[in-house]
């Protein structure tokens, strides 16, 4: 009989998506003629822009010829595209990012969760808490994350966010050796200010840490003094890896097509004490075990940053913003607390007084076919919490905010 990584006996039910899955599912077989609108999965609603799909049409003729096909592309992405987004995502914003620095992949989720392979079995992870699933389950499924209390696993540090803190992470009161941030904050949707990102760098240069910086949602900041990039701040090139997605800004979830930047004077040790730069290992790890993006989507990504592309994708992303809006203020208007929203596609909110996470779930869906997120299931600081997301059509997000007004709490 093979034997199995005992590592994944360890993972906690089904992942948070796959069980709200079975759950609708569920309730629309014995609900047939039940009108379910989802505000929880944060997949996109609105379709590709026309700029996406002319690069598309145009890649795809270009691999029918003899001249144009290509087979197996650079592990890494495309020049034309790494230095798309070197140009316009950094140079011209006077961060001095290289193209080679940059990593094309098939979507940030991969990446947040094949990173941590770079790093021992032993180092000590520090996680906010509430957190994407995926940062956590990674550790998990590494061997990293110790034993299970029936809560917390005892190897991961957390970093707790509630109300009563803004939802500001505290700096770690013991050492650690790996930080994840993601901000605009999933599932949150609370943002960090420069002076509070600038705090982490200090500390992970001063520590000898490494942050890995997901920034999926930046593309919904509206605010200036909040960073869109983690090198922005000084110092975070020597620090930090960024995660950046097409998913969320330009309607790539059925397209995938995603980027890490690894810059490379970011360093680690090995158990020896010898230096090594994590874009040299990321490097490896990739050419080994992945094998690139499709060119006609890393052609399709390249075409967002065309003048035109950029018009089109700011009107689709104006739509999800004023949908957080109308939640958020939905939510406040019936007296419940709430944040998010303003800078992110996502809106967090208190459920009503003797409810649990996944009884207010229940609760949503029975009562006016409202598909949430529990918070309990981005972990311990989530119980009493249900996530919002932006994502669904205006329509379908009014019609969603007037059933729920009527909800009797």
């Amino acid at each position: 009989m093979a034997k199995l990584n005992d590592n994944y006996a360890q993972l906690q039910g089904m992942y948070l998506f796959s069980e709200i899955a079975q759950r609708v599912a569920k309730y629309k077989a014995d609900n047939p003629s039940a009108n379910v609108i989802s505000m929880g999965i944060g997949d996109v609603s609105q379709p590709l822009v026309p700029s996406v799909i002319s690069a598309l049409q145009k890649a795809t003729l270009e691999m029918g010829t003899k001249e144009g096909f290509r087979g197996y592309g650079p592990e890494q992405g495309y020049d034309f595209l790494r230095e798309a987004i070197a140009k316009n995502d950094y140079a011209d914003r006077n961060l001095a990012i290289s193209a080679d620095e940059i990593f094309i992949s098939d979507g940030s989720k991969c990446d947040v969760g094949n990173f941590q392979e770079l790093f021992h079995a032993d180092a000590r992870i520090a996680i906010s808490d509430p957190v994407y699933p995926v940062y956590v389950d990674s550790q998990i499924m590494a061997g990293r994350s110790g034993n299970f209390d029936g809560s917390l696993w005892d190897n991961i540090y957390y970093i707790p966010c509630s109300i009563e803190n803004n939802f500001i992470p505290e700096l770690p009161k013991t050492p650690v050796d790996v930080i994840y941030l993601c901000y605009p904050n999933n599932p949150t949707g609370t943002v960090l200010s420069r002076a509070e990102l600038k705090k982490w760098v200090d500390y992970a240069k001063k520590e000898q840490a490494i942050i890995l910086f997901d920034a999926a949602y930046e593309a919904y900041i509206t605010d200036s003094d909040i960073p869109r990039s983690i090198y922005e701040i000084e110092g975070a090139s020597d620090v930090a890896i960024e995660f950046k997605s097409f998913s969320k800004t330009a309607g790539f979830t059925g397209l995938r097509c995603a980027y890490t930047v690894v810059p490379k004077n970011v360093f680690g040790t090995y158990s020896n004490g010898e230096k090594k730069d994590l874009h040299s290992l990321w490097k490896r790890r990739q050419s080994t075990k992945y094998n690139g993006c499709p060119y006609i989507v890393q052609r399709a990504a390249e075409a967002l940053y065309t003048p035109e592309a950029k018009v089109e994708i700011e009107n689709i992303l104006s739509i999800y913003k004023n949908n957080a809006r109308v939640i958020f203020d939905t939510m406040q208007a019936k007296g419940l607390q709430v944040v998010g929203g303003e800078n992110s596609p996502y809106v967090w909110v208190k459920t009503p007084a003797n409810y649990g996470s996944w009884e207010f779930f229940s609760l949503l869906l029975e009562k006016t076919n409202i598909v949430c997120t529990p918070g309990v299931g981005f972990g311990l600081m989530g119980e009493g919490y249900i996530r919002f997301s932006a994502f669904a059509s205006t329509e379908n997000t009014l019609k969603a905010m007037e059933s729920f007004k009527n909800l009797i709490l």
